[in-house]
């Protein structure tokens, strides 16, 4: 193979001895497991966001981010429950470009993936404890899961990972709510089979072991909009597309049935201003019928603390250096009216 080795990275366990987590945040997180699985299984009505910067390249202003959003979940904590999207590996498109910082823990250095993994977790575990707000992640590797197992309470399966046989396997082992996007092609079949196949207990191969699953019933549909074929983004957050879903759950038998709409992405053409516009719908589209209002969990909202985006080596405090995101004074406004409309 014309694979050169370059060096052994440590394992989950061996990272996990370099950055331990405290066992009083370990409890913290359990506590909020205990929130987020309620509201997918029905026992709690309260609404989920799960909102945050599109990737998190600085610790410092991801920290700062998150102290902002628990003094924010604090005034909305009886309607709502905030999950700071802290996404520490970046997907591209060809391949070219910022993976994120598990690949890079300096944006503008070499790649260097032993010091990214501990970087990351590193910043996991700083900003749960400025915060006490359990983080979500990405899994656009599964085989990284294991460094954040006991940090994370929400993983999303991207667009391009969602038809993956070993991601949707992955997921049936894991205890958290677990999203799965509908593909670029914006296939919605595609998407139902990937939340099945996650939701069934499975035998297979995982990190060198042969292991056995039994499961993950909150894993759920996350809409994103899709990209046709001539390359124009078409949103699946309307009306319609929300009662569609809701069909194609009541014909198959899945566990708690729910559905989580991302307002960036295709489906706001990355205007992403449009995201408070699109909230408003999607909250409104759910007062409609009572199916609706039970089966639409919550939002995804890409937010930090200057609005817009730079180039990797911009050097703006609080900014994205991918995708555009709202700045803070919207994301707080947009938080608050949201909780007024659930």
């Amino acid at each position: 193979m014309s694979i050169e080795l370059l060096e052994r990275l440590p394992t989950p366990d061996e990272l996990k001895d370099v950055v331990p987590l405290d066992q009083d945040l370990f409890a913290k997180k359990q506590e909020r497991d205990n929130l987020l699985k309620a509201i997918f299984d029905g026992s709690s009505s309260k609404f989920l966001l799960v909102i945050g910067p599109c990737s998190a390249h600085d610790e410092s202003a991801v920290c700062d981010y998150v102290t902002r959003l628990a003094k924010l979940q604090d005034e909305v904590e009886d309607k709502l429950v905030l999950v700071p999207r802290i996404y520490t590996n970046k997907p591209r498109t060809t391949g070219a470009g910022y993976k994120g910082i598990a690949h890079q823990a300096d944006p503008n250095g070499k790649a260097n993936i032993a010091e990214g993994l501990k970087a990351m977790r590193h910043m996991h575990i700083k900003a749960l404890r400025a915060s006490g707000l359990t983080p979500a992640d990405e899994m656009l590797y599964p085989a990284n899961y294991p460094y954040l197992d006991d940090i994370l309470s929400y993983v999303a399966v991207g667009a391009r990972s969602v038809e993956n046989q070993e991601h949707r396997l992955t997921v049936s082992g894991l205890d958290i709510p677990s999203g799965m996007k509908n593909p670029t092609s914006g296939d919605l079949s595609i998407m139902m089979n990937s939340v099945e196949a996650a939701q069934m207990a499975h035998d297979f191969i995982y990190n060198g072991w042969r292991v056995q699953t039994h499961g993950n019933p909150l894993a759920h549909c996350i809409l994103r909009g899709a990209v046709n074929q001539h390359g124009r983004n078409i949103p699946n957050y309307h009306y319609e597309d929300l009662h569609q879903l809701a069909d194609l759950y009541a014909a198959r038998s899945l566990s708690n049935p729910a559905i989580v709409v991302d307002t960036n992405h295709a489906n706001s053409n990355k205007l992403f201003h449009e995201q408070i516009r699109i909230a408003h719908e999607v909250l409104r589209s759910r007062s409609y019928q009572s199916n609706l209002n039970t089966m639409i969990k919550g939002l995804m909202i890409e937010s930090f603390i200057e609005e817009g985006n730079q180039k990797p080596e911009g050097t703006v405090y609080g900014k994205s250096i991918t995708d555009p995101c709202l700045g803070w004074a919207s994301s707080e406004t947009l938080v608050k009216t949201i909780a007024e409309m659930v």
